[in-house]
């Protein structure tokens, strides 16, 4: 089950690395990635794993504290002009409302929605 892991880090110079170096001590591969500044020091970071269970524990184990997990849908897209838009329209069409989107390794698209089984089926 690929799964989303979303961490507040300080929004600092080391903290993603930090992230990283524990992620790769525990042998957890990270499959996608998005980070960016959230305000107030703070920086939101999204971690797309496989399997969760040594992730969370490495994460936790270093007090990196993970705000939520959730199960996304991870899809193969084509590297073209349009091609988001085409996904993104199903999803429109069947009143999907997406929570999170970003790309992953190997030109996939990682989408989390507020009703994953309507996404699912909308994309099917």
């Amino acid at each position: 089950m690929a799964t989303d892991l979303t961490l507040y880090l300080d929004d600092q110079p080391g903290e993603l690395a930090r992230v990283g170096d524990v992620l790769g001590k525990a042998g957890a591969n990270i499959d996608g990635l998005c980070a960016l500044p959230s305000g107030g020091g703070q920086a939101e970071v999204h971690i797309l794993v496989q399997d969760p269970t040594p992730a969370f524990e490495a994460l936790e184990h270093a007090g990196i504290k993970i705000a939520s997990e959730q199960e996304v849908i991870v899809m193969d897209i084509e590297d073209r002009p349009g091609a988001l838009g085409e996904v993104a329209r199903k999803l429109g069409d069947a009143d999907v409302n997406l929570t999170t989107a970003y790309l992953a390794t190997n030109t996939r698209l990682v989408l989390a929605a507020d009703n994953l089984a309507e996404a699912k089926a909308a994309l099917g």
